[in-house]
């Protein structure tokens, strides 16, 4: 039997540089579908339900636009990634000035990360069953000096990442110390993700996630007893740096 397909339903390269580290480079599809992140009914959210509202709406675009043909039969998977400031939710810059205010904002502060985790099992293009959770990741940025703050602005790193800066890239400067999944900093925690995974492997009917990497059941066959599912239906990195930082 063919394996099913595995598809990342976004269009970020870190996310697929990420989920290649558990899949392989060739153990998953990668597209995104048309969604409208701004499209309505997720204002005055907290940050947990809007990244899970928005992976939602991020899966199911895919599963509405491309769920058919060879991937009637498929694994879906949704995320998304804010910044929490207290009450402001800072999501990707529009420009550089956008992106030094967030920095300014964010200076010498803690913060949440928050991403959102949608996975799904669609079988004749219509979602059989899901798991989905919010993991949250406590950062602290140091002080920033104005002069750090252009330049990284000047870099091109922050205009493609929630909260305007990447832990991975020149953004690592900027982090004193956080606490939780690093990998959630970046937008995808894997280790959360296995576990989604295993879920889902759980549910009755659902077939195997193709990976000889790692085990996702424990020694059951598709026979087995499951857990029941949620309720649920339903650019790279920027280049070199110009020059190096201010020290």
């Amino acid at each position: 039997m063919d394996a099913v397909p595995f598809v990342l339903a976004s269009g970020s390269p870190r996310r697929r540089e990420l989920l290649a580290r558990i899949l392989g480079e060739h153990g998953f599809h990668w597209s995104a579908a048309v969604f409208d992140e701004e499209d309505g009914g997720t204002e005055g959210l907290p940050p947990a339900d809007l990244v899970l509202r928005l992976a939602d709406g991020k899966r199911e675009a895919w599963t509405e636009e491309r769920a058919h043909g060879a991937f009637a039969e498929c694994f879906v998977l949704g995320a998304d990634t804010v910044v929490a400031l207290g009450d402001e939710v800072l999501g990707k810059p529009r420009d550089a000035a956008d992106a030094r205010r967030m920095l300014r904002a964010l200076s010498g502060r803690r913060h949440d990360v928050v991403t959102g985790l949608s996975l799904a099992y669609v079988r004749d293009g219509r979602t059989v069953a899901c798991v989905r959770d919010a993991v949250e990741t406590e950062v602290r940025f140091a002080e920033l000096p104005e002069a750090l703050v252009e330049w990284y602005a000047a870099t091109g790193e922050p205009l493609d990442k929630a909260g305007a800066y990447g832990i991975q890239g020149h953004g690592a400067l900027l982090v004193e110390r956080i606490d939780g999944c690093y990998y959630n900093v970046m937008g995808f925690p894997l280790r959360r993700l296995y576990e989604l995974m295993r879920e889902l492997q759980e549910i009755p009917g659902v077939p195997r996630i193709d990976s000889s990497l790692f085990p996702l059941r424990d020694g059951r066959d598709d026979g087995r007893e499951g857990k029941g599912t949620d309720g649920c239906d339903a650019r790279d990195d920027a280049g070199p740096a110009r020059g190096g930082p201010p020290v």
